[in-house]
């Protein structure tokens, strides 16, 4: 099996990009923060205090998560229901960052990708696929761009979806974010040495998803 793994911080292109390369060479892409979002998705429908981390902890297992892919499309499966179209709001992904702190959550996670990538050519992104999940990958990437970039793509993103939102706020989200990833004990975000850093600031999506392709082709 070919393993890719691809990191980042939030609003790099990661999940567009990695689908699209993933789509164009036959890959199984693995959106690892999908998995984390139906988690914080999950936390946030109990009711739970998201700054108790014991109170997540105690109730990780009853999150049944699971994937499944249909036409190709991952497809992210909380106790059996099908929350693509739920965890892509700025409280599911404030919310799923805030789990991923926590050891328990990352266990349940790292069992479930390490499965997948085991049974599959995959492309895998998420913060700390290289230097945590899939630390023997044929290829690892980190795929960024500038706070200043991403805060617009994340502001034009929740216009073009109907969501208010303020392009401040949406860049000091960010940037916070970043620090909370970064900082966390458990899996920081990192580049990790042997990583190939492409910087999306300026690159549309086909030129980001053509220079990770040509990275992966270049393996055979």
């Amino acid at each position: 099996m070919i393993n890719i793994a691809i990191d980042g911080p939030a609003g790099a292109g990661k999940s567009t990009i990695a689908k699209r390369a993933a789509s164009d060479l036959g890959y199984i892409y693995v959106d690892t923060g999908a998995m984390f979002r139906a988690i914080g998705l999950y936390m946030i429908r109990l009711g739970v205090d998201l700054s108790d981390t014991a109170a997540i902890a105690s109730n990780v297992e009853s999150a049944g998560i699971d994937i499944e892919y249909r036409d190709g499309v991952q497809c992210v499966l909380l106790n059996g229901e099908n929350v693509n179209g739920l965890i892509r709001s700025e409280e599911v992904s404030d919310a799923a960052s805030k789990v991923a702190v926590v050891p328990e959550v990352r266990k349940k996670m790292l069992m479930l990708q390490r499965g997948i990538a085991r049974e599959h050519d995959v492309i895998m992104d998420g913060r700390d696929i290289g230097s945590a999940v899939l630390p023997d990958a044929d290829l690892k990437i980190y795929l960024t761009a500038s706070a200043d970039v991403r805060a617009e793509r994340r502001y034009k993103e929740n216009t073009e979806k109907g969501i208010a939102s303020d392009l401040e706020s949406v860049k000091a989200d960010i940037i916070e974010r970043d620090k909370r990833d970064m900082t966390r004990s458990e899996a920081p975000l990192v580049k990790v040495d042997d990583a190939i850093e492409i910087d999306s600031s300026y690159m549309t999506i086909e030129e980001a998803a053509s220079a990770i392709e040509d990275l992966i082709r270049g393996l055979k």
